[in-house]
């Protein structure tokens, strides 16, 4: 049997000491890194409810680049993230339709953009929607110069811009860059984006 001397509690001591000391350094470089990619370029979140299906399903964890719309603006076909006008507390997934100046209108299951390419008007044609879907309504809108008109890819079953009109640019926090969840659907967001 070993006896311990005061020698071996020092050594003891001394070790334990500095691993805690490395589990410091650790956490804290870890956290120095980390902290700033979390608040500052991407943020984490959980689609709820069935207004993207079948692009994005209830429950999807997706990552949202916040830095792309730090140096650029949003562009037609971009999923965004931003805070529900009508409720500033809580977060809509949709998909930018109409930018800032054009007006947008929807009348017989079309979408139909004029700007200044296009002032007689051009429908929107939408890859990203599944077959059959419909966009209902009767809706015209112009656009302010901060102005985003969004639409969910599953119509009937969005709120959106239809209802409640403009998103300002004010509160758009970021775009969907990456899906982490289902496993099965891990993949980087697909960017649509075309000009008319």
């Amino acid at each position: 049997m070993t006896e311990e001397t005061p020698q071996n509690q020092g050594t003891l001591r001394n070790e334990i000491l500095a691993f805690i000391w490395e589990t410091i350094k650790v956490v804290a470089i870890s956290l120095a890194i980390i902290l700033p990619i979390r608040y500052y370029l991407v943020q984490p979140f959980f689609v709820k409810g069935a207004s993207m299906e079948s692009n994005f399903e209830d429950g999807d964890y997706i990552f949202v680049d916040e830095l792309s719309y730090e140096l650029s603006s949003p562009n037609r076909g971009d999923v965004v993230i931003f805070r529900y006008p009508l409720d500033q507390s809580q977060f809509f997934i949709k998909r930018v339709i109409g930018l800032p100046g054009e007006t947008v209108e929807i009348k017989n299951n079309k979408v139909i953009i004029y700007n200044q390419k296009n002032p007689e008007g051009l429908v929107l044609d939408e890859p990203y929607l599944d077959p059959g879907q419909e966009t209902l309504g009767d809706t015209r809108l112009k656009l302010g110069d901060t102005e985003y008109f969004v639409l969910g890819d599953n119509r009937l079953r969005s709120s959106d811009s239809r209802r409640w009109g403009a998103v300002n640019r004010s509160l758009i926090t970021g775009r969907a860059f990456i899906r982490l969840w289902p496993l099965s659907r891990v993949a980087k967001i697909p960017h649509v984006g075309y000009s008319i």
